[in-house]
């Protein structure tokens, strides 16, 4: 047996990522034999289904951002600040673009990453499909910064209309939401609420039943197209009762300086606009190193979630393929999908420790929810003892909505800290000092 120990590398911290990781570390980091590091971009990590809140103003990302440095301290693997670029199969490293502060100073020069075990779970990006002015003009919500961006645009346009000699134009005040998802469905409620949230704060020159409008757009016949329809249904209503103006079949053709163009050539004008439409893994994943890749560039992964062409390197979350029954696609990118492939790389990586043969994954579907802000939650939960799915609404919809980030919550902190943090209403823990 090598005296070396064995060197397991996660590139990306997001939800699967964090929590294999703190795993890991839980269970090896005062182990000789086994080394865990883990390698993101950021310094710290938010649970990424609440960046829709923060782009609306409800939520504070200091309340929920967990420090990877800390994170790695208290839970016995290492952290490395970098971004992964490029990958040599045949030496088994890993290779790290250098990390630049924000006055142009080097941190972490260019530098290789060795591995035995290499687990990729680096998410996914927005794909805007090359539509034109999407990049430079629509804000997509893919990180914390992007979402605290959008909220930053969305006080200031508030603060330049209450100040203004000129009357409020009309779309001066509008939100275009290029999407209606998850995530473009959940912020346009929130947006709802928050906007007139920022109005009552003395933005009297401002009436938000005139010059408020948030309109969402949607290439699909409805939305939330990947969910099931009475969840579409229910959801539909919520929003046409608050007021949101739904555009469902209408295709974006381009988007401009302060509007949208739709295909059939409407021009639906908008001081802010966001794209929450459609999803890819990162450029530098296309064909990296030989692995096979699918078209949004995702890695193909077997059931075991190896890659199909390295058993040395596994893929996990939005940026692997994985083909499984029922579902055209693959494992869903989901949150729920993220946990649980996150419990299962566990077990592969315990077992490939041991010799013993590998397992398969299967996915749960245990329902669909999405949250309306401070107005309701939808969904559909998984009823494994009546065999089929059952709609829920309101108060326990919202319930079981907030659930989900407290299994996040418990898989990082551990579940007896954070079933304290909700008796108790104390927060999480935190470090004694500064870290990002």
């Amino acid at each position: 047996m090598s005296d070396k120990p064995h060197r397991i590398v996660i590139v990306g911290g997001g939800a699967g990522g964090l929590e294999l990781a703190t795993a890991l570390g839980n269970k090896y980091g005062k182990s000789d034999a086994v080394r865990v590091t883990l390698v993101d971009r950021s310094r710290t990590h938010i649970w990424k289904p609440l960046l829709h809140a923060i782009a609306a103003g409800s939520l504070r990302r200091s309340q929920h951002e967990l420090n990877y440095l800390a994170q790695a301290h208290w839970h016995g693997f290492h952290y490395r600040l970098g971004e992964m670029n490029g990958l040599d199969r045949a030496r088994k490293v890993i290779k790290l673009a250098p990390v630049i502060d924000d006055e142009g100073r080097e941190i972490n020069p260019e530098s290789e990453l060795a591995y035995d075990t290499l687990v990729i779970a680096i998410g996914s990006v927005t794909n805007d499909f090359g539509t034109p002015g999407a990049r430079d003009h629509a804000v997509p919500l893919e990180t914390p910064e992007q979402a605290s961006r959008f909220n930053k645009r969305m006080v200031n346009a508030c603060l330049r209309a209450q100040h203004q000699h000129a009357p409020i134009e009309p779309g001066q005040l509008h939100v275009a939401i290029i999407g209606a998802g998850a995530t473009g469905t959940e912020l346009a409620a929130e947006l709802h609420h928050t906007a007139r949230e920022i109005i009552a704060y003395g933005l009297d020159k401002i009436d938000p039943e005139h010059d408020l409008k948030i309109v969402l757009i949607e290439a699909a016949p409805r939305i939330l197209p990947a969910l099931p329809p009475r969840i579409s249904d229910a959801t539909l209503k919520l929003l046409l009762d608050l007021g949101v103006e739904v555009r469902t079949g209408a295709r974006v053709a381009e988007v401009l300086d302060h509007a949208v163009r739709l295909a059939d050539g409407e021009v639906i004008p908008s001081e802010l606009v966001v794209w929450a439409a459609g999803v890819r893994a990162p450029d530098f994943l296309e064909g990296i190193d030989g692995l096979d890749t699918n078209r949004i560039n995702q890695l193909v992964v077997r059931p075991t979630l190896q890659t199909t062409r390295d058993d040395n390197v596994f893929g996990m979350g939005d940026c692997a393929a994985c083909a499984i029954p029922g579902y055209e696609n693959g494992v869903p990118p989901r949150a729920q999908a993220a946990h649980q492939e996150a419990e299962f790389m566990l077990e592969q990586i315990e077992k490939r420790l041991k010799g013993e043969p590998l397992g398969e994954f299967r996915y749960r579907d245990l329902g669909s929810l999405v949250s309306l802000g401070k107005y309701s939650a939808v969904g559909n939960l998984m009823g494994s003892l009546v065999g089929k799915s059952f709609l829920i609404e309101g108060y326990f919809a919202r319930f079981m909505y907030r659930s989900l980030y407290k299994m996040h919550e418990a898989a990082l902190y551990g579940r007896g800290r954070t079933l304290l943090s909700v008796l108790s209403g104390s927060t999480r823990p935190t470090p004694t000092v500064k870290l990002h």
